[in-house]
């Protein structure tokens, strides 16, 4: 494929509940050679952690899901720079379920960007995956929470027009290897 494609062709997001194993398969595409994004979440919590912040899902979820939004759309105008295919560790589109799932109202401004500046019509999502799930400082949500963070997301997707491509479960290797083939990469 050319690198003059568009976000919409070449920008591929996957998204899911937590503990799922999206950073790791992001972390086997760049090491695949492949353009990727950090993880806004836990990237937020680590900023806001290091300088003793309060925009923190703990805290103030309002606060967090903006500097997650922020972190996306910064993600979005990079990738914009960058030629070929980019793999997303989450979208703009998981910041709305974010704020869906704490029973905070979506700003409209987010939820226009969301919708204007879009990915790939394939999202691939991570199910639920027990075997692999694990807390730690950063991720504090139950298994409960987890799956229902994944039930969000996927309706977030779908009520976008975006359609989902669940990732199996299964070793990075095999991971990585489905989305080649899925993509064409």
């Amino acid at each position: 494929m050319e690198t003059t494609m568009n976000g919409a062709e070449r920008f591929f997001v996957l998204s899911g509940g937590p503990g799922a194993g999206k950073t790791t398969l992001i972390e086997a595409l760049r090491a695949n050679g492949f353009a990727t994004t950090e993880e806004a979440g836990r990237g937020v919590i680590q900023a806001e952690m290091q300088s003793r912040g309060n925009a923190l899902p703990w805290i103030d979820p309002a606060r967090f899901a903006e500097r997650m939004f922020e972190w996306e759309l910064a993600s979005y105008r990079h990738a914009e720079r960058q030629d070929g295919p980019v793999f997303f560790d989450r979208g703009l589109p998981d910041t709305l379920g974010y704020l869906r799932l704490e029973g905070l109202g979506v700003p409209i401004l987010m939820e226009d960007q969301a919708s204007r500046l879009r990915y790939h019509a394939r999202i691939f999502i991570a199910p639920p995956w027990k075997e692999i799930y694990g807390q730690d400082e950063e991720r504090r949500q139950s298994w409960q929470l987890a799956v229902r963070t994944y039930e969000i997301m996927a309706e977030t997707y779908v009520e976008l027009g975006y359609s989902l491509v669940e990732l199996p479960r299964a070793p990075v290797a095999a991971r990585v290897e489905f989305i080649r083939r899925q993509t064409g990469f």
